[in-house]
């Protein structure tokens, strides 16, 4: 998996690769490509919207837009050389996705949120962003947003308003082999310099995957390219799918398929690391990438729960991540792990990983009815833990050790 570390000291023009947010494909500043404005250049010429195969083919849309052209992608603006508009909406070489504003001169990092069908990745997915844009963002005092009027409106109209207006579950993530499409938000925070305090942006791409997309090696390699250039892993691990957890849960509650092989954690964490392994350079050495091993549905095991378990505990509030209170949750889960038939996971993971924690949380914070509705509301607990170690890790906010 390679990092996005070349977009960390990229200045213009010095012909490193970027990585689009959208699709993942790599090109140079040069390379990046104009969408016209489709209004009239200074002669009265109009370029007249076209289907865009390419959004088509990478992301699944049908739209038509005003025609892409190439020109220097160094430069902010470019001329339409069909009509003559001067246009500043740049797009990706690959997929023609708009691409965000200042794009290459802030940082970006791939988020890659990886779990077997069940494990809750939608449901995740979504809380998590919304507790970005709302109690976390309040937090850390910062501004939480999508890249662009696409991102906005599909957030809102496909995750957020299904979930907290409506109370209903989202359907699990298209299978394998159907078009999908990273949602991708600025994360901005203010930091103080030599000249006073400025704004400092962060670009998050959240890629969902098909439960399906983990079955084999073969769809692993087809359908998750996009984790070689993750800069972090979420791995979602739903522990009713251990052995020891079964046993605990009393008869008649709702649990997933226990003959679904391809949802045993170890085996879906197994094919994720085989992956990885693949890139080159990758050979006899941990993996460099943070991955966060998160026990999804952690509210249904809570009376299984020591007294004193850190997991008891509410989420840190200070505006920086409590590193204490990370380790101590670390290692309860760690304990868990073995004391529910899954040490397995735990000696794969430190066997294979240089930054590697582990998590409990839940999107919902209790059991939805038989009619996948959410009654008393969202009640996450800890959804964001796993994403602000990231941050962390990152340096885009303060980590420390808490009181």
């Amino acid at each position: 998996m390679r990092t996005l570390e070349p977009l960390r000291s990229l200045v213009p023009g010095d012909g490193r690769p970027l990585v689009c947010p959208y699709c993942y494909s790599r090109f140079t500043e040069r390379h990046i490509r104009f969408r016209c404005t489709g209004r009239p250049g200074p002669e009265g010429l109009v370029c007249e919207p076209v289907e865009d195969d390419a959004i088509r083919a990478h992301l699944g849309r049908r739209e038509r837009l005003p025609p892409v052209f190439a020109a220097d992608g160094r430069r902010a603006h470019a001329v339409c050389p069909e009509c003559s508009a001067t246009t500043g909406m740049q797009v990706c070489s690959t997929c023609h996705a708009q691409l965000p504003v200042n794009f290459g001169r802030i940082r970006s990092r791939m988020i890659a949120l990886v779990g077997a069908r069940d494990a809750g990745k939608t449901v995740f997915m979504t809380v998590l962003i919304h507790e970005l844009m709302n109690r976390v963002g309040s937090r850390f005092n910062a501004s939480v947003g999508g890249s662009d009027d696409h991102t906005r409106h599909r957030f809102h109209a496909d995750y957020e308003t299904p979930l907290y207006e409506r109370s209903r579950l989202l359907g699990a993530t298209r299978r394998t082999g159907v078009t999908r499409e990273p949602l991708v938000f600025r994360f901005t925070t203010q930091r103080r310099g030599l000249y006073g305090r400025r704004p400092q942006h962060t670009l998050l791409s959240f890629f969902d995957t098909a439960g399906e997309d983990l079955t084999t090696v073969a769809s692993v390699e087809a359908n998750l390219r996009y984790l070689n250039s993750a800069d972090g892993v979420i791995l979602l691990l739903d522990p009713l799918q251990m052995e020891g957890v079964r046993r605990l849960v009393p008869t008649g509650a709702r649990t997933p398929s226990p003959g679904r092989v391809e949802s045993r954690p170890l085996d879906m964490l197994g094919r994720v690391t085989d992956l990885l392994m693949s890139r080159p350079g990758a050979a006899n050495r941990l993996i460099r990438v943070p991955i966060a091993v998160c026990l999804t549905k952690i509210d249904a095991l809570h009376g299984e729960l020591d007294e004193g378990s850190p997991l008891h505990r509410p989420q840190p509030s200070a505006p920086f991540f409590d590193e204490s209170d990370s380790q101590d949750v670390h290692a309860q889960v760690r304990q868990l792990l073995h004391r529910w038939d899954g040490g397995g996971v735990d000696g794969h993971v430190g066997n294979h990983y240089r930054n590697a924690r582990y998590f409990g949380v839940s999107a919902l914070g209790g059991v939805p009815d038989e009619d996948n509705r959410v009654r008393g509301g969202v009640r996450p607990y800890r959804v964001a833990d796993p994403f602000l170690w990231m941050l962390g890790q990152f340096g885009v906010i303060p980590s420390r050790e808490g009181p």
